[in-house]
């Protein structure tokens, strides 16, 4: 595989006291195959030039808007200008950028989920498809090493057939009205005007609906859902539950809550076929628990030599050596960039290093939160529990 340079990121958004900018960027510096070139990083000029500042970038490639970017980048010869775009706004801006990126000839990395709503998520699904260029919706924890051990084991038939997936994502940090209080990560997460319509479960409930097709290998057929504002005075949702049917007959059961006072932010899922069970949970990410009938719980650790192949992969140190959250986003940046070098040396890249999520993880996602409001909005799901004497 040939990798004659180091892949240039241009940065939309990760201002100034971003969070999930400074944890892409941590991501996809770790392995030395990208380099930050140039951003745009926030739609405040001044704050744009600011960051650019913070991380010792020239001037001359720290922009003012994303459009600024892509003509001046464009201008430049094709071995000093950016190759990748990272999108790291609120929801309302993923659109936009992503599609005038992609028609521009650079690939893409954006954060979850895929758009603002289902119509823009469609017909970016279509401009994504029909282009030549890359593409990567970071679902973080499809990264971690052993829940691809869980997804391998699954799809190896070790399992068998899967009958049930349990998964939630419990927060607390939205108990109060934090967004009347300058918090700027609880402003625009409960804002429908830059979330979304739905408010918890389209920002964690689809890394939980994500996660449990990713590791089942299977696809939401149905749901029934119905979210919840636990919260007065919140506009959207902070809190939900949805049951799920899947294409071979299985049913799951997904909650998401981000008012959940005092717990921080433990994924959990837990998958049962006819044969075994799985249970992995992030507080614990380096081990999953495996279950067959009449055999004590096995614990599989990550970083050792009987894992298999997609685990081993997207490991990083030996055994007892803790990764975690930093280390998953860097798997997801590592295999996409492993994808484009291989491409660009004619080369067929491993499967593995394919198994990242992209624009068809995407759509299901923003199909996800649609049916799950749709679902919300109709009565005809409940039978009312009446004990007649």
């Amino acid at each position: 595989m040939s990798t004659n340079k180091k892949l240039k990121i241009g940065l939309v958004g990760g201002g100034p006291g971003s969070f999930i900018g400074a944890i892409h960027l941590n991501g996809a510096l770790m392995d030395g195959l990208f380099e930050l070139a140039a951003g745009a990083f926030s739609s405040n000029p001044e704050k744009s030039k600011q960051r650019g500042e913070e991380l010792m970038l020239d001037p001359s490639r720290v922009y003012s808007s994303y459009d600024e970017m892509f003509e001046k980048e464009l201008q430049l010869p094709e071995s000093e200008r950016i190759d990748v775009v990272v999108i790291v706004t609120p929801n309302n801006v993923h659109f936009d950028p992503t599609a005038k990126a992609i028609r521009a000839g650079f690939h893409v990395v954006l954060d979850k989920p895929l758009t603002l709503n289902y119509q823009e998520a469609k017909e970016l699904y279509h401009i994504v498809k029909n282009s030549d260029r890359k593409f990567l919706l970071t679902h973080t924890y499809s990264g971690y090493p052993m829940i691809k051990q869980a997804k391998q084991m699954i799809a190896e038939g070790q399992l068998g057939k899967i009958h049930k997936v349990y998964v939630e994502y419990p927060q607390g940090w939205l108990y109060k009205l934090l967004e009347n209080e300058n918090n700027k990560q609880a402003e625009w997460r409960t804002d429908p005007k830059r979330n979304g319509l739905a408010g918890c479960m389209g920002d964690i409930g689809t890394h939980a609906f994500h996660l449990a097709e990713y590791v089942s290998g299977l696809q939401v057929e149905k749901v029934c859902a119905d979210l919840y504002i636990k919260v007065e005075g919140r506009p959207i949702d902070d809190d939900g539950v949805v049951l799920m049917r899947f294409n071979n007959g299985a049913s799951g059961v997904l909650m998401a809550s981000q008012t959940d006072t005092g717990l921080e932010n433990n994924l959990k899922i837990r998958v049962f076929g006819d044969k075994g069970g799985i249970e992995w949970q992030q507080e614990d990410n380096n081990s999953l628990i495996v279950r067959f009938p009449g055999q004590p719980a096995q614990i599989f650790r990550a970083g050792t030599g009987y894992l298999g192949s997609l685990a081993q992969e997207n490991t990083r140190t030996p055994a007892g050596h803790p990764e975690g959250y930093v280390e998953a986003f860097a798997n997801l940046y590592r295999n996409f960039a492993r994808c484009i070098y291989a491409e660009r040396a004619g080369e067929t890249p491993k499967p593995e290093w394919e198994d990242y999520p992209g624009i068809e993880d995407g759509i299901r996602g923003m199909a996800f939160i649609d049916h799950v409001l749709r679902s919300t909005e109709t009565d005809y799901k409940w039978t009312p529990f009446i004990v007649e004497k």
